[in-house]
């Protein structure tokens, strides 16, 4: 298998970056800006020639939250018109595309996880486009993957929980939302799943599926400093206050922990709770 992966120099593009060796009947082709815009239909095309791609793994994502509520041009274009380039080109290949997308296409007024077939309600421009990305792979792709996923973070980029050691070793005392609920994701893991599920899919099958995938658990965003704090051996109190003491241009869902019952059966992945993949990659020197 020929892979392209896109937005290499992210979290999860990092992470298949370092899997990519251990493959060997599969052959990656790592692409970030400015080596490869999303949104270019030519420059696409070209590539996925030269390398005779057969799989893409889209990891390229407008991800900045807040600022999309005052760029949403740029969101769109990146989070929906990239998609909708690359299942053209994926079309005109015949090659499986796996997208990455986000719990933030639900609203959060739920109380049971999320199950893919449950009716989306983004609440801000990130994940409106987030979810018009999805629709355009399923409109144009042949062959589709779509993986929801929460909360990343990694040893790559900027993360919840780099900040969190960074401010648990500059101050004594920190304030964290006690009220928004789901699960964090190890990148690590998922890049995982994604890898087994590319070297284990049928070949001669044509896939219509979108799942979710985030580690095992429930918490909060306090829970999860709380636990960040603990496993660095932190002294930095972490202090629960309400969505309404810290505001942000973004409104967040209250709750997205995802199920993820459909992409464990279909794929017989074993996936860890939240807690050991934190306490995992802290020990190994984060």
């Amino acid at each position: 298998m020929n892979i392209l992966v896109t937005g290499s120099n992210g979290q999860l593009g990092s992470e298949l970056r370092e899997l990519a060796d251990r493959m060997e009947s599969m052959r990656f082709f790592f692409y970030d800006l400015p080596g490869l815009d999303i949104t270019d239909n030519e420059g696409v095309g070209r590539i996925c020639h030269e390398h005779d791609i057969t799989a893409v793994v889209n990891c390229a994502a407008y991800t900045a939250v807040d600022r999309a509520e005052e760029d949403a041009e740029a969101a769109f274009r990146v989070n929906r018109d990239g998609p909708a380039v690359l299942a053209k080109a994926a079309k005109e290949r015949g090659a499986l595309l796996v997208h990455v997308s986000t719990d933030y296409v639900f609203n959060g007024e739920s109380f049971l996880p999320y199950r893919e077939e449950d009716p989306v309600s983004p609440l801000g421009v990130y994940g409106r486009s987030k979810w018009e990305g999805e629709e355009q792979l399923r409109q144009i792709a042949p062959s589709y993957m779509i993986v929801r996923t929460s909360w990343l973070y990694s040893s790559h980029g900027q993360n919840f929980v780099k900040t969190m050691v960074r401010l648990g070793s500059e101050r004594r005392q920190l304030n964290v939302v006690f009220d928004q609920v789901g699960t964090p994701t190890l990148a690590t893991d998922l890049a995982h799943a994604i890898v087994s599920i590319l070297g284990r899919h049928d070949k001669g099958r044509t896939y219509a599926e979108t799942y979710h995938y985030s580690n095992e658990g429930v918490c909060s965003w306090y829970d999860f400093a709380v636990a960040v704090m603990r496993a660095k051996g932190l002294s930095c109190r972490v202090l629960p206050v309400g969505s309404e003491e810290y505001p942000t241009k973004a409104k967040r869902p209250h709750y997205s922990v995802l199920h993820k019952g459909k992409i464990k059966d279909h794929w017989e992945l074993e996936i860890p709770h939240w807690q050991d993949s934190l306490e995992k990659v802290l020990a190994e020197g984060f």
